[in-house]
């Protein structure tokens, strides 16, 4: 099962899920997406939080309303961290996380611990809390489905975007071909009209006969 809740302090509203134990964590953990930024009370247990960024928004670039509703809400979900006063919440992207045959079921570390910053919460917010509870929705997806759905989805848009560079490649190079031939031929017309006006009697004197006298 998973939780999933909608923040509105954005717009349009920001998409949160939630695994509902240990054992779910271990699958958002595999079937994560690259737009996803994972959320976790630090040094505490807790449950895993995912915000899903939208086309074009970055983990580094969170609104600072929408990392509060993030925070409140991962430390909601930890039973040691909501009753605490001041704990950090963690957060980085999913691709980030690292995962081996060695660590327990939820358990995870980081590629690059550069990549994962924090944010200090003085105490729980019962208004922010219960706002977003109120948006809580249960359901039971096919994790591994959906992640493929995805992929298939970016593949499509790369092919489609590889073949709109090869047509614009392929008409910039004609483009420049047909300007090369102008150059090249810029003065064939010039040449060939002054070949006829030369061969032309038109052209000639009124005595040019006598040129041959």
């Amino acid at each position: 099962m998973v939780f999933y809740f909608t923040s509105a302090v954005v717009d349009p509203p920001a998409y949160v899920y939630v695994g509902k134990d240990k054992f779910e964590n271990e699958e958002l953990i595999k079937h994560g997406w690259d737009e996803d930024v994972w959320f976790h009370v630090d040094k505490l247990s807790s449950a895993h939080i995912y915000l899903r960024l939208r086309e074009g928004e970055t983990w580094d670039n969170i609104p600072e309303e929408l990392l509060t509703d993030l925070a409140q809400l991962t430390k909601a979900n930890s039973i040691e961290g909501n009753k605490k006063d001041n704990i950090t919440i963690i957060y980085t992207p999913w691709s980030n996380l690292k995962k081996d045959g060695s660590m327990a079921a939820g358990q995870v570390s980081f590629k690059d611990q550069k990549k994962v910053k924090k944010i200090l919460v003085p105490q729980r917010e019962n208004a922010i809390v219960n706002r977003l509870n109120k948006t809580k929705v249960e359901k039971y997806p096919d994790l591994r489905q959906e992640k493929d759905d995805r992929l298939r989805e970016l593949r499509k848009k790369d092919q489609a975007a590889q073949l709109a560079r090869k047509k614009e490649e392929a008409r910039i190079a004609k483009e420049r071909q047909e300007k090369k031939w102008q150059k090249d031929h810029a003065y064939d017309e010039m040449f060939a009209e002054e070949n006829m006006a030369m061969s032309s009697n038109q052209e000639r004197d009124e005595n040019w006969e006598d040129d041959f006298m």
